[in-house]
């Protein structure tokens, strides 16, 4: 169940958040490399709200980057899924913000994630799953990093994705420079040379952040690779 708050936050309020959360597993720097595009979708973008996180015609945001979810925690209290004071227990036995998401436990999530390269095949499957119904308003979104593209398991989403012309899918790749592997002609080209559009932002900038998320992109996936030096 779903607990809302109703005290306002804004992205001022979220370096305080997260600092409510400590530890010895924070991997920080995967978390605040996700913070400022996380905060836009879900302050201008998605279409779900604690009121609507079980609506069938909600957006769905998936994150696959889920061995750094502080930044998805902070974001998800502040926009009221649930309580500031449940950020302390971050990690800890009996809270439900774990290291990793779990789905059954965390108001407002998804998926449960944290094993590198299932969120983006799940998010392909979702995405099949609301055309089937006929539900082509509702978008998913997932958030993967540079590093998590060396799996197996997202090239043949990828591959796969352009050419169904899924444009209920929606990738955002953290470009943090993590990975291991490069790719001919960077990220982005990886994705258009599959069929989908993309794009390459400063993951820091909002402006540029929102309209790489709303830009139309009719039959296509669309890719938004957000390029971010992580901050300590």
């Amino acid at each position: 169940m779903t607990t809302s708050t109703t005290t306002s936050y804004g992205y001022q309020d979220l370096d305080r958040l997260l600092s409510l959360m400590t530890g010895d597993e924070k991997h920080g720097s995967a978390a605040t490399s996700t913070l400022d595009a996380i905060w836009v979708l879900y302050d201008r973008v998605l279409n779900v709200s604690p009121a609507t996180a079980d609506d069938p015609a909600r957006d769905r945001f998936l994150l696959s980057k889920g061995h750094g979810p502080m930044a998805y925690y902070a974001v998800l209290a502040a926009k009221g899924f649930f309580p500031e004071s449940l950020l302390p227990g971050f990690g800890s036995y009996d809270s439900p913000l774990g290291h990793h998401p779990d789905r059954l436990l965390v108001p407002g999530a998804e998926i449960g994630s944290g094993s590198l390269g299932h969120g983006l095949p799940l998010a392909v499957g979702s995405a099949l799953g609301l055309r089937a119904q006929g539900r082509t308003g509702s978008k998913v979104w997932v958030l993967i990093g540079d590093g998590e593209l060396d799996e197996g398991s997202n090239h043949e989403a990828i591959a796969y994705a352009g050419p169904a012309g899924l444009e209920q899918l929606h990738t955002l790749v953290i470009d943090n420079s993590s990975a291991a592997h490069g790719w001919p002609g960077g990220i982005e080209s990886r994705f258009t040379a599959a069929g989908w559009s993309a794009v390459t932002v400063d993951g820091r900038d909002h402006e540029a952040l929102y309209e790489a998320f709303t830009a139309p992109h009719p039959g296509r996936a669309r890719a938004v690779v957000a390029r971010v030096e992580s901050r300590s």
